[in-house]
């Protein structure tokens, strides 16, 4: 969507969003009627007013300061998501109240209760009153998402067994990250924690699967310290995402286009990090030997330089193989039908849509609207994906339920 688009979408819905603001502004109102304090029944409504209006008018000007060259810059990021939790929290405001004044509506038009009655301000306050119950929870969410869920590093470890595996990489250990998004962070002390916790788990391998930046190499620039700092003694090694070949800004030529590519794979070099373009190494544990392969990015209605025939050029047949593959449709789509077996593939991409429910026995996000497989391990015929949650945020400047993910993997020799 172009930028005028992109305005116009977000004007529209800015004009639902003051007529919400008066819905709810009178719904406010009622409930404060019979308060003792003039001055609180003057504060709430209009304080609630003056905030969500502000809000709006604010993120349309900064909407407007938008520039199609640099992106989503961290301001932005907050002003949308601002915007976003005073959306939804009136929205639920004003579902609630609505079907309480249809329920009034109907009680006249069928002659139970009259306009004049004490039931009908009584019923609207009563109304109000759950409105603003139910509206504070996701007004509640939407900040701690902000403020904490964003960065609320969680470790998950998986063990998966084969067969195939070489007996000295029984027990071999892999730390993933995934989705980096370095231009939306906004607190480096909280990011550094979720640094030392994949730094504390001390594995075999570090490999990292795409989406350094948002859209700029310069981005990660002011990390690479940090992210550096992540050691494996068999490497680290890493592959570029669809947010990393800087598609979604204008540049003034394809030739900066292309100088930002080639900067960004410097920069993955300065990190320490092997980037696998196409191409696969070996890595030998006790003169056994594993195949760990790298694509570009390859997604489903994303852009599609991912080639893995070339990728597995040299690779064994019968080695086994570790692939690095940004999209997880790309292990939907090539990867689990190709005549070459390829036993694990890391991926991440999704980051879980950053909004959902994950518990033991159900696990729900929007993002399995768009994607079969979007969070976790999936197996199918002893073939292994695993899509990390991301360890970064985009757009929405916050998490809620679907945490940020460091993941450990250890492989083991299945026994007899």
């Amino acid at each position: 969507m172009r930028r005028g688009g992109i305005f116009n979408f977000f004007l529209i819905a800015s004009a639902i969003t003051f007529l919400m603001d008066w819905y709810v502004f009178n719904g406010l109102r009622t409930l404060t009627l019979d308060w003792q304090s003039r001055f609180a029944r003057l504060a709430l409504p209009w304080g609630f007013l003056i905030t969500s209006v502000g809000i709006t008018i604010i993120f349309l000007v900064g909407l407007n300061s938008f520039n199609t060259s640099k992106g989503m810059t961290p301001f932005h990021e907050w002003m949308l998501s601002l915007f976003l939790t005073f959306f939804v929290t009136k929205l639920v405001f004003c579902i609630v109240l609505s079907l309480g004044d249809l329920g009034r509506f109907i009680a006249g038009l069928v002659g139970e209760h009259k306009p004049g009655d004490p039931y009908f301000p009584q019923r609207r306050k009563f109304i109000s009153e759950i409105a603003v119950l139910l509206a504070a929870l996701p007004f509640t969410s939407f900040f701690y998402a902000m403020f904490r869920g964003k960065y609320q590093y969680k470790l998950h470890t998986k063990t998966i067994y084969y067969d195939e595996l070489p007996e000295a990489f029984d027990g071999f250990t892999i730390t993933q990250l995934s989705d980096i998004h370095s231009g939306s962070f906004d607190n480096v002390d909280a990011m550094q924690r979720g640094i030392d916790l994949a730094k504390a788990q001390k594995s075999d391998l570090f490999v990292f699967t795409g989406d350094l930046v948002n859209n700029a190499a310069w981005e990660i620039e002011q990390y690479i310290d940090r992210f550096g700092q992540i050691k494996a003694p068999f490497g680290q090694f890493s592959i570029l995402g669809n947010h990393d070949y800087g598609d979604y800004i204008q540049r003034e030529s394809e030739q900066a286009k292309r100088d930002n590519l080639d900067k960004l794979k410097r920069h993955h070099a300065e990190l320490g990090y092997r980037l696998l373009l196409n191409e696969n190494v070996e890595l030998e544990k006790d003169g056994q030997k594993i195949s760990l392969i790298g694509v570009e990015n390859w997604g489903k209605g994303f852009i599609q330089k991912g080639d893995l025939d070339k990728a597995l050029t040299g690779v064994d047949d019968k080695a086994f193989k570790v692939l690095l593959s940004h999209d997880p449709t790309h292990w939907e789509e090539k990867v689990r039908y190709h005549k070459t077996d390829v036993h694990l593939t890391l991926s991440g991409h999704t980051h879980g849509a950053q909004f959902g429910v994950e518990t033991a026995g159900f696990r729900w996000s929007p993002v399995q609207y768009r994607y079969l497989d979007w969070a976790g391990l999936i197996k199918q015929n002893n073939r292994h994906l695993y899509v990390n949650r991301g360890f970064g945020f985009l757009a929405f400047s916050g998490r809620l339920g679907i945490w940020p993910e460091i993941t450990v993997i250890t492989l083991k020799k299945k026994r007899a």
